[in-house]
């Protein structure tokens, strides 16, 4: 294990004896905010000083096994056991360092929240809204696959099929986290349903993922700073969502963001929704902001998360998939449109794993 490493799991058996004494002391139940707060941190650290605390175990056995090894020269039983307590503890050695450092990587507080998901055709006109309504369905379907609560919040579908603009909302824990690397630009290359001479065409679709905000710590909206309009809601939906204008349009005045929702069946349900809806996208606002700040001063972990970010080409003809991020391809192009993104998600997420360990090496 790296000296780095180390320095920085010594500091949570440190951290670890402090918490247990704060949480000893007589008076801490008078202040109920910081004792949960203090609770919740040593639920964290205790995970990892266990571990760690495993690892020096497994490290002990295994120089006592080596030292067996040394001392059983000739003796064929006790150097097969002596090897066998070798491989184990390596074994478990090196499955308990990759935990750590995962455990050790700042985490996202937003990562553990619901997520919106927003899909727009971009340049390439029918063909890019056919391809946006070919990426809800991968999504979707990847949901479904993990067992996540899938629904339409608002969507303007497009003649030939697809969709202009569409937003889904997941919810899971952890559904941010595992979907935020979908940012960005999406390109598809292919021949179109609509074309006669079996040309390729290249068009392409923008994805956003947004996490839903907690009510509790959401930012504070000023009622007067919105407009807020009704309307009768368009496509599918039963008579009661077309012959009613139970459909809600929110504008943010200062900043222009706009948010509707028509999949409810009453105006009330789909006011909360696409305030919900709003109150995400003003939030995401001021993350690329901070983040684009960030940027100019640090690398970027994978991409910018910018929607005018190509960060993806699905080319059919070739059954390939590739992300220009990491530079991974995928000749399964198919399989990850029926859902299959399981190797790309955990591509991404092991790629940032790796360069925050590497921030975390350089500032240690």
């Amino acid at each position: 294990m790296k000296p780095f490493l180390r320095q920085q799991l010594a500091k949570y058996a440190d951290r670890l004896g402090e918490l247990e004494f704060l949480l000893s002391r007589e008076d801490i139940m008078q202040d109920m905010p910081q004792f949960l707060a203090l609770s919740r941190e040593h639920t964290d650290v205790a995970a990892v000083a266990s571990r760690w605390q495993r690892f020096g175990q497994r490290e002990s056995d295994l120089a006592a096994a080596q030292e067996m090894l040394r001392e059983a020269a000739g003796d064929a039983d006790m150097q097969a056991m002596a090897q066998e307590e070798v491989d184990s503890a390596n074994a478990e050695m090196a499955e308990l360092e990759t935990e750590l450092q995962r455990m050790l990587l700042p985490k996202d507080p937003d990562d553990a929240r619901n997520a919106f998901v927003e899909i727009r055709a971009g340049t390439g006109g029918d063909e890019s809204a056919l391809f946006a309504g070919d990426l809800l369905r991968m999504y979707t379907r990847y949901c479904d696959s993990l067992g996540w609560k899938v629904e339409i919040v608002s969507e303007s579908a497009s003649e030939l099929g697809g969709y202009k603009e569409v937003v889904m909302r997941v919810e899971a824990h952890n559904a941010y986290g595992t979907l935020k690397f979908e940012s960005g630009g999406h390109r598809v290359q292919r021949v179109p349903a609509t074309e006669t001479q079996g040309r390729i065409h290249t068009s392409a679709c923008t994805v956003a993922v947004l996490a839903e905000p907690d009510e509790a710590e959401a930012i504070k909206i000023n009622p007067a700073d919105l407009r807020i309009d009704t309307y009768r809601a368009s496509g599918a939906g039963g008579q009661h969502i077309n012959k009613t204008d139970s459909a809600v349009r929110i504008t943010h005045l200062p900043t222009g963001i706009v948010a509707e929702c028509q999949d409810g069946r009453s105006q009330h349900s789909n006011k909360a929704q696409a305030l919900r809806v709003l109150t995400a996208r003003i939030q995401e606002k001021d993350r690329s902001e901070r983040a684009a700040k960030d940027a100019a001063e640090r690398k970027s972990l994978v991409g910018t998360g910018d929607r005018s970010d190509r960060i993806r080409t699905y080319n059919f003809p070739q059954g390939r998939l590739t992300d220009h991020r990491i530079n991974l391809t995928l000749y399964k192009l198919l399989g990850i449109m029926e859902g299959d993104l399981g190797d790309v998600v955990s591509a991404l997420q092991a790629y940032e794993a790796a360069q925050q360990l590497a921030a975390l090496e350089v500032g240690a």
